[in-house]
């Protein structure tokens, strides 16, 4: 027969076992609601094609605050970079996982690798952005430079090239594409 000691001994821990289990359930709920609203714009937008332009909307904003900053905003500058990189990330991500993937298989292979290509120069901007001063001089310009690359991109996009593909699919395939980008845009949110 066990001891008062040991069972008590025995609660105690079955207890802890308890409550760190517990811990993680409610740490890998909280950690899943966040990526929900994260991308639940994305997701309200509807379909693929409408819900990347909201998203290029969203990060348009983000520059907007960006450029009203000025030299001794360096905070507010690294914390608004840092938005915008997790914004833009998240939807290169989803582009290219599936937007560019399908445009290739709609033999739209030039044009999706000239997309990708851009993401290429976004990923430098953001290097440039994040490794200057935020109170140099020429951070703002640089910025705005890298603002000018973006709008082109998002207007290459919205107006010419996803049109493109989305007359080209049927009705299911581009419900598929919306299923399959919010997928991607989840794994990140």
């Amino acid at each position: 027969m066990a001891t008062t000691q040991e069972a008590s001994s025995g609660n105690v821990g079955r207890t802890v076992a308890i409550g760190a289990a517990t811990g993680v359930v409610a740490g890998l709920l909280a950690n899943f609601l966040r990526k929900a609203a994260v991308q639940a714009p994305t997701v309200m937008a509807g379909r693929w094609d409408k819900a990347l332009a909201a998203e290029h909307a969203a990060a348009l904003k983000i520059f907007d605050l960006l450029e009203k900053t000025s030299d001794e905003d360096t905070a507010r500058r690294a914390f608004l970079l840092m938005q915008l990189k997790h914004a833009i990330s998240k939807h290169a991500f989803q582009e290219e996982n599936v937007v560019y993937a399908m445009m290739r298989d709609q033999g739209l292979t030039e044009a999706a690798d000239h997309l990708n290509h851009e993401h290429g120069y976004v990923k430098q901007y953001f290097f440039d952005l994040t490794e200057m001063p935020k109170d140099d001089p020429a951070w703002l310009p640089k910025l705005k430079e890298f603002r000018g690359l973006i709008e082109s991109h998002m207007r290459e996009e919205e107006q010419d090239l996803f049109p493109k593909l989305r007359d080209q699919l049927s009705e299911a395939q581009n419900k598929h594409i919306t299923a399959a980008m919010n997928k991607e845009g989840l794994k990140l949110a």
